[in-house]
């Protein structure tokens, strides 16, 4: 890609300091040296609602999206890249990022035809990039099948539906308390390999 893009940096972490904060700055940086822009979404500090109201459900005789989700739908709309940064817990993302999916990448914004077809993507020709966490080996959440339901439901699915291109899911495993500064400065480094590459200017 040796296109400028906009790209939402939307993630989901409680703790102001966290591998998950740090991914998204490495991932801010990264994307900034080639040029790009980006918008910096901290879910946990917009204190971001996520439970949907009944009157953002598409068939709702009152259907609306909340004047919240009105101004995010705004915001994102001038970007071109949504990269989703998170860790798993219970084997799944945060709630306030399902929640953030359901409201605001729901129905009249990433799909939907008018009041009558939801199978109608809105989102094509932009991008999603996703990249995760555990305190679990990856080898492990790849075994047990955590990993590839993840990636089944929250990539592939949700790309589907908005009909967005996706670069690439991203699991960063043994991120644990205990952790070395080393370990942890290397999974960083990786991160700005991995979004250098998806992202650079190709020679």
């Amino acid at each position: 890609m040796g296109d400028v893009l906009k790209h939402a940096v939307i993630l989901a972490h409680p703790r102001a300091q966290s591998f998950t904060g740090s991914v998204a700055d490495a991932y801010i940086r990264t994307v900034e040296a080639l040029g790009h822009t980006t918008l910096k979404r901290d879910l946990y500090r917009m204190e971001f609602d996520p439970c949907l109201k009944a009157g953002e459900l598409p068939f709702a005789p009152d259907f609306a999206p909340g004047a919240d989700v009105q101004a995010e739908r705004a915001l994102l709309n001038q970007c071109q890249v949504f990269a989703f940064i998170y860790p798993l817990w219970l084997n799944t993302p945060p709630a306030i990022l399902k929640g953030y999916l359901e409201r605001v990448f729901g129905f009249g914004f990433a799909y939907g035809d008018g009041r009558h077809s939801a199978v109608a993507p809105r989102l094509t020709g932009r991008s999603l990039i996703s990249l995760s966490s555990s305190g679990g080996p990856t080898a492990w959440l790849q075994k047990t099948g955590s990993l590839p339901a993840v990636e089944a439901l929250f990539d592939t699915y949700f790309a589907e539906l908005c009909g967005l291109g996706m670069l690439g899911h991203f699991h960063f495993g043994a991120i644990t308390p205990g952790a070395s500064d080393t370990f942890i400065a290397a999974r960083l480094q990786e991160v700005s390999q991995i979004v250098g590459t998806a992202f650079g200017h190709k020679s």
